[in-house]
C-alpha cells in the first residue's frame, strides 16, 4: 500500500470553514492506495491543517502488508504500532534522526545501493517510542542525481527491493494527478463542507467504478477513454462494451 495526501485549494472567502493558512483555504484528501491495482482502499477528507501523520491513527494495519510512505509520516511511535501488528513500512528518514549502526550488510554498488545497515535509534525520546532495530538503506538515484536514505522494519528483502518499493509510491501521486485532471474536484458546485466532501467522494466513486469496468471486461482502453465514453452515453440505453472503441488488432 502507498499512503499520501493531496491538497485541494479553496477560496477562503467562499469556504471560510476550510482555513489552511492565514489567507488561504484548502482541504486534504488522505488516501491509501492498493498498489496491485492502484485502487484507493482508504480515503479521509480533512481540512488543510490536519498533519499527514495523524492519519496513521485511523488505519488498521494488515499483518504482512507493506506500507510505503514519504518522510511526512515519520513518527516512531506510530511506526512501532505497525511493527507490533506484524506489518512492514518503507519510508525516508530525516536529517535530524539519530541512528547508530550495529551491522553492515554486503551490497552490490552497481545496483545503486551504497549501504545497507542494521541500526538503532539513539535519541532518548525516539528509543522510548521505537525500541527495536531498524534497517537503513542508502541508495543513489542516478536519474535525479541524488542520494536517498530509507528506513524499514523488514530485514529479509534485498536492499534494492526496498528502494524499488519506495519508488512504487509514485503511483499514489499519479492517482491524485489523474483524478484532478479528469474529474471535477477543482471547481465545486456548493460551498458547504458537506457539499465539498460529497463532490470529492463522487469523483472517487467514479474512478473506482471505471477501474472495475476496465478490469471485469478486460478492456484495453485507458481509464480516461472509458470515462469519456461513459459520460457521453450516460443517458442512453446502450451497452457499454459496444460503445467502447475496439481493441487494436
Amino acid at each position: 500500500y502507498a499512503l499520501d495526501s493531496t491538497t485541494i485549494d479553496l477560496c477562503l472567502a467562499m469556504f471560510p470553514w476550510a482555513r489552511f493558512r492565514e489567507r488561504k483555504g484548502a482541504v486534504k484528501m488522505h488516501t491509501l492506495i492498493d498498489l496491485h491495482g492502484n485502487i484507493p482502499l482508504f480515503v479521509c477528507v480533512t481540512d488543510g491543517r490536519v498533519h499527514d501523520v495523524n492519519i496513521l491513527d485511523q488505519i488498521v494495519p494488515e499483518a504482512g502488508a507493506f506500507y510505503v510512505m514519504d518522510r511526512g509520516y515519520l513518527d516512531f511511535e506510530r511506526l512501532y504500532r505497525l511493527t507490533l501488528a506484524a506489518a512492514f513500512f518503507v519510508t525516508r528518514t530525516k536529517d535530524n534522526v539519530l541512528l547508530q549502526r550495529r551491522y553492515s550488510h554486503p551490497v552490490d554498488s552497481a545496483s545503486g545501493v551504497t549501504s545497507d545497515h542494521t541500526a538503532v535509534l539513539t535519541s532518548p525520546g525516539s528509543v522510548k517510542h521505537y525500541p527495536a532495530a531498524l534497517r537503513r538503506v542508502r541508495y543513489f538515484d542516478g536519474e535525479h542525481r541524488r542520494f536517498l536514505v530509507f528506513l524499514t522494519n523488514n530485514f529479509e528483502l534485498p536492499a534494492l527491493t526496498i528502494a524499488n518499493l519506495y519508488k512504487s509510491r509514485w503511483q499514489v501521486e499519479l492517482f491524485f494527478k489523474w483524478i484532478k485532471q479528469h474529474l471535477r474536484i477543482k471547481a465545486f458546485f456548493g460551498t458547504s463542507q458537506n457539499a465539498v466532501k460529497t463532490q470529492i467522494w463522487i469523483a472517487i466513486s467514479i474512478y473506482v467504478l471505471v477501474a472495475i469496468v476496465r478490469k471485469d471486461l478486460k478492456l484495453s482502453a485507458s481509464l480516461y477513454q472509458i470515462l469519456q465514453v461513459a459520460s457521453v452515453t450516460s443517458c442512453e440505453r446502450v451497452p457499454l462494451l459496444p460503445a467502447l472503441p475496439p481493441p487494436p488488432p
